[in-house]
C-alpha cells in the first residue's frame, strides 16, 4: 500500500515501512496546489521588499546582510556547501529514507513555501530508491544543519533553487525526528519481546503470580501496569503456575515481584515518545513559517524540539530498569540458592561443569554497558558564544535518538541471554505444562538454541535469539491481546 503524504497525518508505521520495506510514496491530492499557493505568499513578500530571513537576508549573524535578488541563487548553492560539515560513518540507508519521507511530509504542509518540486524530487527519489550519503555527527538537534546539508547536496545538488529553498532544506529536525522514530519503534518492540522473556522466566522460577491478580490493576489505575498485567497473564495463560501450591515462594526477588511495575513504567515512556513523535512527524519544524492566509512569513523557533528529546531521554531512563531486572533474573536462576536448579544450570548435578553460568558475565557486561546510555542529555548547551550568541540553545536530539537506538541494540542481548536460561531453567524444572503464550516462546528459542546437555558445547552466539526479537515474530500474537481495563477513580 502506498504511503500517502498530506502535512499532517504521517505515522510511526508508516515511516517504518517506508524506511525498511521501500513502501511506496506519494503526495496526497490537493498538496501541489497547496504548497503551489504558500509559494506564491513567499514570492509577494519578496515582491513588496519585506524582510524576510534567509530569502532576503544571510543567516544566523549573518542575518543583518541584505541579500540582493542576482545573488540568490549563488547563496542557495553557498549555503549547502558551507552547512556540509557533519563528521563520521555514514548512517545506515533506513535512516536517510526516513529523513527524506520527514522533509518531503513537511513541505506538503505548506508553511516552509517552497516549490512543489522539492517534494517532488523527494518523493521520486524515495520510490527510485536513491540513498545518499549523510553522516551521522555534527548536529546539536536545534535544525540538522550539517546532516540535512548532505541530503540536500545529495538530491539538490544541480538544480537552481529558489529564494529561501536553501534554508527550508537544512532549517529543520528532520534528521532527528527519524532517528527517533525508528529508534522508539524499535524499542517498543524490544519492549513486547522483554515480557515474553520474562513471563518464560516466571515459570522457570516456579514464581508466585500473584502479581498479576486483576485487583492490583484495579487499585493502581495506570495504563502501562494493566498493558503489562494483560499480557503476562495471556502468555501465561494454561501455565502450571496458576495451580494452588505452584508457587516455591511467598513472596519472590523484586525483579520477579515488580516486573508488571517495572515493564509498565517503561511503556508508559515509549507511549509518551509515541505521542511526541505523532506531533513531530507532522510538524513545521521550520523558520521562517509561512502563515496561510496572510501572504506572509514570521520568524520562529519551531525547529525547538525539546519535548521530543526529553521524551528520548526519559525512554532511556525507563528501559535502564527493565534491563537491569532482565539481567538479575538471569542471574538468580544460574544460582542454585535462588533458583533451586543446579549452579548454572548444568545437565549433569554435581558436576564440575559449570553450565550457563559464564553467560552471567556476558549479560551483566552489556547491562552495565546499556545503563550507561540513560544519562540525559537534553539539557546539554555546548557553548552559547556562536552567532555573536543568537544560536544559545540545543536539544541534543540526534544524540539522544542514536543512544536510544544503541541501548535497544544492546538490550535485545540482554533479554536473548535472559531467553536462553529460561528456555534451559525450564526444562530442568520440568514441573508441568508452559502457558499457552511461553510455550510458543519456549518453541521458538529451542528452534535456535538447543538444550545444553551433559559435557555439550555453549552456544558460540545467540545470533538466532538476537534476530527472533528483532523480526518481532517471538511477540506476534496468535490473536489480539486485550489488556485489563484501567479504571480511573
Amino acid at each position: 500500500m502506498t504511503v500517502v503524504l498530506t502535512g499532517s497525518a504521517l505515522t510511526l508505521d508508516e515511516l517504518v515501512r517506508v524506511a525498511r520495506d521501500g513502501q511506496a510514496v506519494a503526495l496526497a491530492p490537493g498538496v501541489v496546489e497547496r504548497m503551489a499557493r504558500s509559494r506564491a505568499a513567499v514570492d509577494a513578500a519578496l515582491a513588496r521588499g519585506d524582510p524576510v530571513y534567509g530569502l532576503t537576508t544571510g543567516v544566523g549573524v549573518l542575518k543583518r546582510v541584505p541579500l540582493a535578488a542576482a545573488e540568490v541563487a549563488a547563496f542557495n548553492r553557498r549555503l549547502l556547501e558551507n552547512h556540509r560539515v557533519a563528521q563520521g560513518p555514514p548512517v545506515a540507508p533506513e535512516l536517510v529514507r526516513a529523513t527524506m519521507l520527514r522533509l518531503a511530509n513537511g513541505f506538503a504542509a505548506g508553511h516552509a513555501g517552497v516549490r512543489p518540486a522539492l517534494a517532488e524530487r523527494l518523493v521520486e527519489a524515495l520510490d527510485r530508491g536513491d540513498c545518499p550519503v549523510v553522516r551521522e555527527l555534527g548536529s546539536l538537534g536545534e535544525s540538522d544543519l550539517a546532516p540535512l546539508a548532505d541530503l540536500a547536496a545529495g538530491l539538490f545538488g544541480d538544480p537552481e533553487l529558489a529564494a529561501g529553498e536553501g534554508l527550508a532544506l537544512l532549517n529543520n529536525n528532520a534528521f532527528s525526528t527519524a532517528a527517533a522514530a525508528l529508534a522508539v519503534h524499535d524499542a517498543g518492540r524490544l519492549l513486547a519481546a522483554a515480557d515474553a522473556a520474562a513471563a518464560l522466566s516466571l515459570e522457570a522460577f516456579a514464581a508466585n503470580l500473584s502479581i498479576l491478580h486483576p485487583a492490583i490493576v484495579a487499585a493502581r489505575p495506570d495504563e502501562g501496569l494493566a498493558r503489562t498485567v494483560g499480557h503476562l497473564r495471556e502468555l501465561l495463560g494454561g501455565s502450571y503456575l496458576w495451580r494452588e501450591g505452584a508457587a516455591r515462594n511467598l513472596q519472590d526477588p523484586l525483579t520477579f515481584r515488580s516486573l508488571p511495575a517495572v515493564h509498565g513504567a517503561a511503556g508508559d515512556a515509549l507511549a509518551y515518545g509515541e505521542r511526541r513523535l505523532a506531533v513531530e512527524l507532522n510538524a513545521a519544524q521550520g523558520n521562517p513559517l509561512v502563515v496561510p492566509g496572510e501572504e506572509r512569513l514570521i520568524s520562529v523557533a519551531n525547529f525547538e524540539v525539546l519535548a521530543l528529546a526529553a521524551a528520548l531521554d526519559l525512554a532511556r531512563i525507563a528501559l535502564a530498569p527493565l534491563l537491569t531486572s532482565a539481567d538479575e533474573r538471569a542471574l538468580k536462576l544460574l544460582d542454585t540458592a535462588w533458583s533451586g536448579l543446579p549452579t548454572g544450570l548444568a545437565a549433569a548435578p554435581g558436576s564440575a561443569e559449570s553450565g550457563l553460568s559464564i553467560y552471567a558475565i556476558a549479560g551483566e557486561a552489556m547491562t552495565a554497558e546499556a545503563r550507561l546510555l540513560a544519562q540525559p542529555v537534553s539539557f546539554e548547551l555546548a557553548s552559547s558564544t556562536g552567532a555573536e550568541g543568537i544560536e544559545d540553545r540545543a536539544t541534543m536530539a540526534p544524540l539522544g535518538a542514536r543512544r536510544l537506538a544503541e541501548m535497544t541494540r544492546l538490550g535485545e542481548r540482554v533479554v536473548a541471554v535472559e531467553l536462553l536460561v529460561s528456555a534451559q531453567a525450564v526444562e530442568l524444572r520440568g514441573w508441568g505444562p508452559l502457558g499457552r503464550g511461553t510455550r510458543r516462546v519456549f518453541e521458538m528459542v529451542r528452534e535456535r538454541v538447543p538444550f545444553v546437555g551433559e559435557s555439550a558445547a555453549l552456544p558460540a552466539d545467540l545470533e538466532g535469539l538476537v534476530a527472533l526479537i528483532r523480526s518481532g515474530d517471538l511477540v506476534r500474537p496468535e490473536r489480539p491481546q486485550q489488556p485489563l481495563r484501567v479504571t480511573r477513580r
